[in-house]
């Protein structure tokens, strides 16, 4: 009697309005992406602490690992080059332009050299990682969720964290700053034929300025922003590649949510790190 008399209740009750349904729409996607965070930061945490504990037991996969850095080196190290050459180009062009306009000529290459090393090649080996790696790492986890390999993992006892994930979060940590190093190279030496050929530039002035105003701090701030944009990357994919239901189409959503959210996450985090930086480390002439 009392559930008659409550689905009548609901079949008489008004429509919610559409700013009720807004609201409503609105705060489930704040919770689910607050658990999604929240699952994510876990997946970090039992990463890091499953690291530490299978180095001193000495138990760490590094077969596994190596071979996961390599499978990433293939899929990053042709476009990252790609990537760097046409970078390193249109910083010089554009600055090139600019500083000849206002007549310091010889400032081509600080100007040009600190663009691509404290922001371009982190940005990109980020942005790369982040679609090639993270599409990757989604994938084939995915792939296994849906294959009910998870499951059977932990049916055996067998931590999928230490046997899948953290062998992948140490090849994202070994290949981030290699391609960090290796974008910078090929886009510094791209704003430098650039510089010499088409805007004046000698070659002297060129490398004097670069070397002067481009400061250690500035590499290995670099180096840093590249190994956690590979480590947010990284946590992200495997999360989301965990995290796949549904079939097929479960896997291709997840690859895609770890792409996007890579991106994403690399963004805000680049915003937060460049500010940090410009207060603590600010361009001066060594």
């Amino acid at each position: 009697m009392a559930t008659e008399f409550a689905d009548s209740a609901a079949a008489t009750a008004p429509p919610p309005t559409l700013r009720q349904t807004i609201s409503r729409n609105f705060f489930d996607t704040i919770v689910s992406a607050l658990r999604t965070f929240g699952r994510a930061v876990d997946v970090a945490n039992q990463s890091v602490t499953g690291a530490c504990t299978d180095l001193v037991r000495g138990q760490f996969q590094w077969r596994e690992a190596l071979l996961q850095a390599w499978r990433l080196v293939t899929v990053t190290a042709i476009p990252a080059v790609l990537i760097a050459i046409p970078f390193g180009v249109i910083v010089s062009v554009q600055i090139g332009n600019l500083i000849h306009t206002l007549g310091a000529d010889s400032l081509v290459g600080a100007a040009g050299g600190l663009g691509v090393i404290k922001q371009g090649a982190p940005m990109a080996t980020g942005f790369l990682l982040g679609g090639a790696g993270a599409a990757a790492i989604a994938a084939d986890l995915g792939a296994r969720t849906i294959r009910e390999e998870i499951d059977a993992l932990n049916t055996m006892g067998i931590n999928p964290i230490h046997r899948l994930v953290i062998p992948r979060m140490a090849a994202m940590l070994l290949v981030a700053p290699l391609l960090n190093i290796l974008i910078i190279f090929v886009g510094v030496l791209a704003g430098y034929a650039v510089a010499i050929t088409g805007q004046g530039v000698t070659p002297g002035s060129y490398w004097a300025t670069f070397g002067s105003f481009t400061q250690v701090a500035d590499i290995w701030m670099s180096l840093l922003k590249a190994v956690i944009f590979g480590f947010l990357v990284v946590v992200i994919a495997c999360q989301r590649g965990l995290e796949a239901k549904g079939g097929p189409r479960g896997v291709a959503d997840g690859v895609n949510a770890a792409v996007v959210l890579s991106v994403v996450a690399i963004v805000v985090v680049n915003l937060v790190l460049t500010q940090v930086t410009a207060m603590f480390l600010p361009v001066r002439l060594a």
